[in-house]
């Protein structure tokens, strides 16, 4: 966990342009120990070969590869400009975080940072924010308590004849991933599950709920229990509001007489289906594709998937089998980068609309060429 001193926080600071903002930042990092003076000069570089810019009022600058041995200790500096610096088109940076970083501690900073200010609902306390406040946002301590729903909590063919076992199994995973205690666990496994039709069982418990979570297990053959079909549980921990967004996805299929869907799908389609809008439409066009590039999606290569997308007029969705399994928008940064994405990760991408088979096609050319660094 990345830990500021408020002494690497510079707010109300002011800069005449982007070239400024980037000086002032690697005046800082080298005044802290972080980087050798021509430090500066790979991250005017990286600048120029693509826009650190993430979004949400917020840019990374950081070196190139070529001037990763100016790196001496990891660090950060981050910079707060209230009236705004102009970043690129339509781009105006209001927070710029300095990265220094070896290898891939430069992807273990940048994840962090990206899953901490992706909360939209942050943007604007970060203009005026102070040192202390900035240090608190960035550190995830004003974030909501985490929601736990990936694929790690979905199992799917499994050998049961019987609620009682998908009830066990889903409140062993919710436990295992700290989301309940015993307690829950007892009750929940002999407690009656709700029958929501389409062979889909909701269960959870009052008793033992640590943090919000979601698990779902589904049997491999549908047997039949109270004279209704079973085929999937979902038990729900709750601490707070977070499930009932996977709770109004769920509605919203079985409304529609969708939830067929969800018996059919495989793990990562059972959580994009349960936190996401996944069209039906037939020019919907889905493909995996396996990242080579040495360091993952970080800011370069992320930049570049995202700009073939955006030449396509069709939605896209990518999820990280390999990670958390969670959808995300191919056309946000952000969101893309904090897929944490390493090499050899595979990549789901789903796209709906117009352009769809033509995007899928040029995303697949765009990573096997390596997405501007080169195919390893």
């Amino acid at each position: 966990m990345l830990q500021l001193e408020l002494q690497a926080i510079h707010t109300a600071a002011s800069a005449l342009n982007k070239e400024d903002a980037i000086r002032q930042v690697a005046a800082a990092l080298t005044a802290a120990g972080n980087v050798a003076d021509g430090y500066i000069n790979g991250m005017l570089a990286r600048e120029q070969q693509t826009s650190t810019f993430l979004g949400n009022g917020i840019a990374i600058p950081h070196g190139t590869t070529d001037t990763r041995d100016q790196v001496l200790k990891t660090g950060v500096q981050v910079f707060q400009f209230p009236q705004g610096i102009a970043w690129g088109e339509d781009q105006t940076a209001y927070v710029v975080i300095g990265i220094a970083a070896k290898s891939d501690e430069h992807l273990a900073l940048l994840r962090q940072l990206t899953h901490v200010l992706s909360d939209d609902t942050l943007s604007d306390q970060l203009k005026q924010a102070s040192a202390e406040d900035l240090r608190a946002i960035l550190q995830g301590e004003k974030q909501k308590a985490e929601f736990t729903f990936d694929t790690s909590l979905i199992g799917l063919d499994v050998q049961a004849a019987d609620l009682i076992t998908l009830q066990a199994l889903n409140a062993g995973r919710l436990q295992a991933a700290g989301a309940v205690d015993a307690t829950f666990v007892a009750d929940a496994v002999s407690a009656t599950p709700v029958h929501l039709g389409q062979g889909i069982w909701l269960n959870d418990s009052g008793k033992g709920n640590l943090r919000s979570a979601v698990a779902v297990s589904r049997a491999a053959t549908a047997f039949a229990h109270q004279g209704n079909q079973a085929a999937l549980l979902v038990t729900v921990a709750a601490t707070d509001e977070q499930p009932l967004s996977v709770l109004g996805w769920l509605n919203t299929l079985l409304n529609k007489q969708q939830g067929e869907r969800l018996i059919k799908a495989d793990a990562a389609g059972v959580l994009a289906l349960l936190t996401s809008e996944v069209s039906e439409e037939a020019a919907q066009v889905t493909a995996e594709f396996t990242i080579r590039n040495e360091h993952g999606l970080h800011a370069r290569p992320g930049t570049a998937l995202v700009t073939v997308i955006k030449q396509f007029n069709c939605d896209v969705s990518v999820i990280n089998l390999d990670g958390s399994g969670k959808p995300a928008n191919g056309r946000s940064l952000m969101k893309v980068v904090a897929l944490g994405v390493k090499k050899g990760h595979r990549l789901r991408f789903t796209a709906s609309g117009e352009d769809a088979q033509q995007a899928i096609e040029a995303i697949g050319e765009a990573i096997n060429a390596g997405l501007g660094e080169g195919a390893a």
